[in-house]
């Protein structure tokens, strides 16, 4: 794999993959580099103007959505995500992620460290096993996003209550197919800026399936001490797979997952769980000032809000 930018997948099978970040030393300064140096500067439609003012302007974040051949991976066929569709993910996405960071930890936060470009693909990518696609992510500066001409906008589905992804929901649901992925590589880049404690890698050493996670099953991940299937491949992805799940959960479905943890008098899967998320609570107020169960109270609040939402005109 190329070093200088690697790029990994998020599959079908319930997984959100990640991978690893740079970052400057400054506290003040964006940590990534303008967009600006090879941007067009479009302000061609009102749409246009909008993310300017919405993502460009404030953030220093671009948004693709006019389909590029150069910017997609040659291997896979795909199509461009229809116009209303960009435009309510757009919204969606400022609401329910950009606003909930601001509103928690400011706006400075997200212009430091959230990744500088997000692409909107309409349709998904199809592996030659027939595995889909989820989202890419390449070198912290890029997240592509698919399947995004699957969102139904007059019926958005954004499941927080069930324990486990429902994969195949119609409408789609939108924390599966885009926030917690969303959420999980922007804990990637934290981890990477500030180190996390290591005790958290020992929480459940010698139980990881580097090779085999793909085998493990998400309604099963908890009784071994993992959230999610693809937490159990290693230390990092762990604990970015705890942080996006917490916080896009209700307290109830988050004890669902804890409670499939269990079996009889046994707690040792459920134990090590909340040992990793107790980790990750301390380093998020010690390292980045706020507190976890602040951001998860913000962007379920959001997250309803969402659903009331016109998603078809912009504000």
């Amino acid at each position: 794999m190329n070093n200088k930018m690697k790029k990994i997948s998020y599959f079908l099978i319930g997984c959100a993959v990640a991978l690893g970040f740079t970052a400057c030393s400054s506290d003040d300064e964006p940590k990534q580099p303008s967009i600006y140096a090879n941007d067009l500067k479009n302000d061609s439609t009102d749409f246009d103007r909008w993310l300017r003012a919405n993502y460009s302007d404030p953030y220093n974040i671009r948004i693709i959505y006019r389909y590029q051949d150069y910017e997609t991976d040659q291997k896979y066929n795909v199509i461009p995500a229809k116009m209303e569709n960009v435009k309510a993910l757009a919204k969606m996405m400022r609401h329910i992620w950009i606003d909930a960071y601001k509103e928690v930890v400011g706006a400075d936060f997200i212009k430091s460290y959230s990744p500088r470009i997000f692409q909107y693909i309409g349709s998904g990518e199809y592996r030659s096993d027939g595995a889909m696609v989820l989202g890419t992510a390449e070198g912290g500066l890029k997240i592509t996003l698919f399947r995004v001409n699957a969102l139904d906008i007059d019926n958005i589905f954004i499941d927080s209550i069930s324990p486990f992804p429902q994969t195949e929901a119609v409408p789609i649901d939108m924390n599966y197919w885009f926030f917690h992925t969303m959420h999980h590589e922007f804990l990637h880049i934290l981890q990477q800026t500030k180190s996390y404690p290591t005790e958290f890698n020992t929480v459940s050493a010698g139980k990881y399936h580097a090779n085999d996670w793909i085998n493990v099953k998400d309604e099963e991940a908890p009784l071994e001490g993992f959230v999610t299937g693809y937490a159990s491949g290693e230390a990092r992805e762990d604990m970015a797979e705890i942080y996006a799940t917490y916080v896009t959960h209700t307290p109830e479905a988050w004890e669902k997952i804890l409670k499939a943890g269990e079996k009889g008098s046994d707690k040792t899967g459920r134990e090590a769980i909340e040992k990793k998320l107790e980790i990750i609570k301390k380093y998020m107020k010690d390292s980045w000032g706020f507190e976890l169960d602040d951001l998860r109270t913000v962007v379920l609040r959001r997250s309803q809000e969402v659903l009331k939402m016109d998603l078809r005109t912009l504000d």
